[in-house]
């Protein structure tokens, strides 16, 4: 059975070991961001929320055409915590799961999106998350249920706290798409995942 999932695209980070706002950076014909959101609009998702913090009016002028919610987190530098809960402010109240989503990881398609999405909807499970050749990746989803988890996250902390917290409740999807293990951290990284564009 189809369940109403919304992304949250957590894109507010400052890319401290990057040395400039990753989001923005030029991947092909668009930016890292604009190319993430673009993988996620072409998917199944009901509803895709945005959470922008550094330099929040550029990045969120670069996105102003895309059918996307978008919500600044003015308490960015106090981690990852706080975009999910920015985000969590704004998805709907039908929303049955809840896909936390990298802004730097441009390289997941809508295909394996769906798949996540679909898996979700097949099974009981409350947490789906991706694997590649047995390593977990990004995005992960989270039902609905553990919304007042999310909402008591401190500090740079994602679902992974709430993963450990409910091991039996994990669903692991693999898909054949490596791109949900691969974040563009670093100037060396995104070098080369340019390179392979060319």
């Amino acid at each position: 059975m189809a369940k109403l999932v919304s992304a949250i695209i957590l894109a507010a980070g400052e890319s401290r070991r990057m040395g400039k706002p990753k989001q923005l950076l030029p991947l092909g014909k668009a930016t890292i961001l604009e190319c993430t959101i673009d993988n996620f609009l072409n998917s199944e998702l009901n509803e895709i929320v945005v959470v922008v913090g550094y330099r929040a009016e550029q990045v969120s002028s670069s996105i102003a055409g895309k059918p996307v919610s978008i919500v600044v987190n003015t308490a960015y530098r106090d981690g990852m915590s706080t975009s999910i809960i920015a985000g969590l402010s704004l998805i709907s109240n039908n929303a049955q799961g809840i896909m936390l989503v990298l802004a730097d990881q441009p390289f997941i398609d809508s295909q394996t999106i769906n798949c996540l999405v679909e898996s979700f909807g097949a099974h009981d499970k409350g947490i789906v998350i991706p694997t590649y050749h047995g390593k977990r990746g990004h995005p992960v989803i989270l039902s609905i249920k553990y919304k007042e988890d999310l909402l008591s996250l401190k500090g740079d902390i994602g679902g992974r706290e709430i993963i450990h917290r409910y091991p039996d409740d994990v669903l692991e999807v693999p898909v054949n798409c490596e791109g949900i293990c691969v974040d563009i951290d670093t100037v060396d990284t995104y070098n080369l995942q340019r390179s392979k564009l060319k």
